[in-house]
């Protein structure tokens, strides 16, 4: 991985992971420990500057810009900790932002925008900008918007670091329920107790990944 001017940083080493769909996998790992850039590089946002990534059986290590970003606009959602909502746009418009670069028709996408606000419980706040929500709304509005597109992974960076423990915990039984549904989750945590949420974990540390023995244990 790129670092400085003329220098060269391996951010990851050695990394050998699969994923099956339908599995809500936890990465967890001190900062510094690569878990952020493995997501990004899962969620086509950086290449990998060495080996193969397979996106459902299809590798993709050598797409070209235009068909990465309709890769990760079809097959893939996104939760960050920062919520990352336009602050002038209401809830609802917030969520049909994937929408943008849909084909599918406009009416429908909104009929599913109301349908995913009232999944995550926010029917009644349609029309409130993020202002007049609560940290734990803003973050189930951003929810709603990473499922629109009926994505196949939902991918989250640190999704509770702004939330008090009792926001998480609703927050993280919400992936659950999405993760019941079908849709295979993987998030990045450096809690424990977010952690243990997943059915699955794999602790990074220096770059390098491991297998927890507590596997299993959000099942």
């Amino acid at each position: 991985m790129p670092g400085g001017e003329g220098a060269s940083v391996t951010v990851l080493r050695d990394i050998d992971l699969a994923v099956e769909a339908g599995e809500f996998l936890a990465l967890q790992g001190t900062s510094g420990s690569g878990k952020s850039t493995l997501l990004s590089i899962i969620g086509l946002l950086d290449r990998p500057t060495a080996g193969r990534y397979l996106l459902n059986g299809r590798d993709v290590s050598h797409l070209s810009d235009d068909e990465l970003s309709d890769l990760r606009n079809a097959a893939l959602g996104f939760v960050f900790q920062s919520f990352h909502l336009i602050p002038y746009a209401t809830a609802l418009e917030n969520v049909l932002l994937p929408g943008m670069y849909s084909h599918a028709p406009q009416g429908r996408l909104r009929k599913r925008a109301h349908e995913l606000l009232e999944r995550v419980g926010l029917g009644d706040r349609a029309d409130f900008r993020p202002g007049r929500l609560s940290g734990g709304q803003q973050q189930r509005v951003a929810m709603a918007r990473a499922l629109l597109n009926d994505p196949d992974l939902l991918l989250a960076d640190e999704p509770t670091g702004q939330l008090d423990s009792a926001t998480s915990a609703g927050i993280m039984d919400l992936f659950r329920e999405i993760n019941a549904t079908g849709k295979t989750v993987i998030l990045v945590t450096h809690d424990d107790e977010v952690a243990a949420a997943a059915r699955r974990v794999v602790r990074l540390r220096d770059g390098r990944a491991r297998e927890d023995p507590r596997d299993g244990a959000g099942g």
